[in-house]
């Protein structure tokens, strides 16, 4: 079964570490840090390239960045064995509302970067998590990438609807 959901429309969640127990029980390596959230709001996750729906009927934070999920129509450790790999997603109108300061990792691919004084940079490309926090993978026409760590020393603005993301670089940065 596969659904209608436009990829554009979900977020990644985690990744289906394989099955926990013998009773069809999943465990995921999760990649939110509001899974009380989930756990309160979210009814139905998609899995895999084919994001096939599955109707979420318990959550459960096993340990820190690993979910315990009950999945309707997985009664069998070989139903979780299959699925063992495979990303999960959710629809993005189901997660945690934004904080101020806050983005999703990919609203950040394609934003066009540039320098306090006006320098064009190029186009994010990737974001790499380290971690500790994210850095920018910025390509450069001519030039190698630009690696720039998402910290406010080097961050001055995140203009999310605008897309741009201007920084103040140290010397040696874009080099």
């Amino acid at each position: 079964m596969t659904t209608t959901e436009s990829p554009d429309d979900l977020l990644l969640i985690g990744v289906i570490a394989g099955p926990f127990g013998i009773k069809g029980l999943v465990k995921m390596k999760s990649f939110t840090d509001q899974p009380d959230y989930l756990r309160r709001r979210l009814r139905q996750i998609f899995v895999g390239k084919k994001l096939a729906p599955y109707t979420l009927t318990k959550l459960h934070e096993h340990k820190p960045g690993v979910l315990l999920l009950t999945l309707s129509g997985l009664e069998k450790r070989e139903d979780v064995d299959e699925l063992r790999g495979s990303e999960v997603y959710i629809r993005q109108s189901d997660a945690a509302p934004l904080g101020e300061d806050e983005y999703y990792i990919h609203d950040l691919i394609g934003m066009q970067v540039s320098t306090v004084d006006g320098q064009e940079i190029g186009p994010v490309r990737e974001v790499i998590e380290t971690g500790v926090h994210e850095v920018l993978v910025v390509t450069r026409a001519g030039q190698g990438d630009a690696l720039i760590p998402v910290v406010r020393e080097f961050i001055a603005e995140f203009d999310i609807p605008g897309r741009r993301v201007v920084v103040r670089p140290i010397e040696g940065l874009l080099s």
